[in-house]
């Protein structure tokens, strides 16, 4: 599977993607550091991150969590990153999570991104609800929420603490597949 975003793609995270991914995670520690400590801690060295892939590729064909990524049609060169995570396929649920090189904020590659993978999600996966909860100040994804249509719910009070910090409260903004009858 690969979707088209002109000069760049997704596709599922590949056996072969580690070094890029460890050049991708240290080259964005700073952006990584708050929302992705997890990811960034274990892919800090190629080493790490060849464990690393190995472990989301067989999470990946479990379908306990996809992890894509955004890679340029020349260099392939790992851009982005996309998980459709914490998958309730009882309640046919699943939240995105993402981020993108310093290098490529603000062009509108996340949104596009987004807009593909919950076409995606929906009609490959047969999700019915996509979640994205991102913080009030975290202003790039808050834009990608409300760009592709994801409507606020709620505050959610204390629901994530970066490394170092106190909690945070966050926003829960969801989309719908609207079934037709």
């Amino acid at each position: 599977m690969q979707l088209n975003l002109g000069a760049y793609y997704i596709s599922p995270i590949h056996p072969k993607d580690g070094w890029n991914l460890c050049n991708f995670a240290c080259a964005n520690e700073d952006r990584l550091r708050r929302y992705f400590p997890k990811t960034l801690e274990q892919n800090l060295n190629p080493e790490l991150s060849n464990i690393f892939v190995e472990k989301k590729v067989q999470v990946f064909q479990k379908k306990e969590e996809f992890l894509f990524t955004i890679k340029g049609n020349d260099d392939y060169k790992v851009i982005g990153l996309i998980y459709i995570k914490e998958l309730d396929w009882t309640k046919k649920q699943g939240e995105f999570a993402y981020a993108i090189d310093y290098n490529l904020e603000g062009q509108g590659l996340m949104t596009k991104s987004i807009a593909l993978l919950s076409d995606y999600a929906f009609e490959t996966l047969h999700l019915e609800t996509l979640q994205i909860i991102v913080n009030k100040n975290n202003k790039g994804s808050l834009k990608v929420a409300q760009n592709n249509n994801f409507i606020w719910i709620k505050t959610l009070p204390k629901a994530f603490t970066p490394p170092g910090e106190g909690p945070l409260n966050m926003e829960l903004y969801e989309l719908y597949h609207k079934i037709e009858s």
